[in-house]
């Protein structure tokens, strides 16, 4: 499928910042895996005029435009309007829609104004995507070499709107199967990955490797084209073999949610409990664990201890390491850890500290001084980082959690842990 794609984004609470454009990145991630490539991201206000302009060029260089917003009752909902007049096609009443619209309303034990009506209007021979998450309905159609595909904006019926009524109407303009596989890699920058297999990468046609660098992490997708999805399965296979082989330990998983994700899946199946005891992270191990469903099958807890005080007091890190040491250095990322796991009672503990910024701390660590450990039977290790003092507070927490994480995601497999 070599169509090109324009998302256009409808609604001038996109525009004022006062949303983030959510749809956007998901349906650009959605497309990807379906071998579709989106050259334009487009976003325009609830301004007739303006959306005229932005659906015309649109139509001039994309095969294929989805928008979102602008379907809904009020006068300032205008897709409709001007997608269809941009390509000659009349808003006609569909009663279907009209009944699951007041069905809508009548399940919820909402009253219903005339004007949601509006929501019935659809172009002529336009094919209906049933909005089973809301009340306006989206619509696709093709006019002048030209697939149009309107969806809502709210992205909680956005996302299955596309999901379940976008995609499949997508599939069907491509003979054959499309499926993919994601590598999922931790300890290695994008840049380093592409460039051992840039060469391969401009050289392969189907399947193709892209890459893409998430928070301190990276993929790779590997997409296939064939009749059926054996036939695509058995492209993808060696090229998502030889990526494991390239690139051995750094590999955390393949179609897999998230590293904590690995970790829970690993530690529930040896039937291991883990904890936390973290510093410059706040809490963001124990939070990204927590976020995964069935996390309390593992995860016995989280102490987050910011000051010298509670460090010595409930992680009964010794006095002295502290004064010797100052708070941001392995000895005490070492006691962390090991404190945590007796005072959680848990098999694994997991420590961080450091100094996230802005300014170095009263040991003269500069930003990015990081050190993360793990605790365990066997013994305790310490990775220190060095992530350096341009990134943002955030990143560099979202860096160290990652960092951490992948301690236990190495001692689980059995590997060194890799510093």
């Amino acid at each position: 499928m070599s169509h090109s794609v324009e998302i256009l984004s409808v609604g001038t609470e996109l525009l004022l910042g006062n949303i983030a454009n959510t749809d956007a990145q998901m349906l650009s991630q959605g497309l990807s895996e379906l071998g579709l490539n989106v050259f334009w991201h487009t976003v325009v206000g609830d301004n007739p005029q303006r959306a005229r302009e932005a659906v015309a060029l649109a139509k001039k260089r994309a095969d294929i435009i989805i928008t979102t917003g602008g379907l809904g009752p009020t006068c300032d909902d205008l897709t409709k309007n001007v997608l269809a007049e941009a390509f000659g096609r009349r808003l006609v009443f569909d009663e279907g829609s009209a009944q699951r619209i007041r069905a809508y309303f009548q399940r919820t034990g909402r009253p219903m104004t005339d004007n949601n009506l509006q929501q019935a209007m659809l172009p002529e021979k336009c094919e209906i995507l049933e909005n089973d998450w809301g009340t306006a309905p989206g619509c696709a159609f093709e006019a002048e070499g030209v697939h149009v595909i309107m969806l809502p904006g709210p992205p909680s019926e956005c996302q299955p709107m596309f999901q379940y009524r976008a995609k499949p109407y997508l599939l069907s303009l491509s003979e054959g199967v499309i499926a993919s596989h994601t590598v999922k890699l931790f300890g290695i920058g994008e840049s380093t990955m592409e460039a051992q297999l840039r060469e391969q990468m401009n050289a392969m046609s189907n399947p193709t490797l892209a890459p893409y660098a998430k928070e301190g992490e990276c993929e790779l997708r590997v997409t296939a084209k064939a009749a059926t999805d054996e036939e695509a399965q058995a492209l993808l296979q060696p090229t998502v073999k030889q990526v494991r082989e390239l690139f051995r330990d750094k590999v955390y998983g393949v179609d897999v949610p998230s590293l904590e994700y690995v970790v829970l899946k690993g530690m529930g199946e040896k039937g291991l409990t883990l904890g936390t005891a973290e510093s410059c992270t706040g809490g963001l191990i124990a939070k990204r664990l927590t976020d995964v469903p069935g996390a309390s099958q593992v995860f016995k807890g989280g102490i987050v201890s910011y000051t010298d005080g509670i460090k010595e007091s409930v992680l009964r890190v010794p006095e002295h390491l502290l004064t010797q040491f100052g708070a941001v250095s392995k000895e005490v990322a070492a006691a962390m850890a090991q404190g945590a796991r007796q005072v959680l009672r848990c098999d694994i503990a997991l420590s961080s500290t450091g100094v996230a910024g802005p300014d170095r701390d009263d040991w003269d660590n500069e930003v990015g001084t990081m050190f993360v450990a793990i605790a365990t039977q066997e013994g305790t290790h310490v990775r220190a980082l060095h992530l350096g003092n341009r990134p943002m507070r955030e990143r560099l927490r979202t860096q160290t959690a990652s960092h951490a994480l992948d301690l236990a995601r190495r001692y689980l497999a059995g590997l060194d842990y890799g510093d």
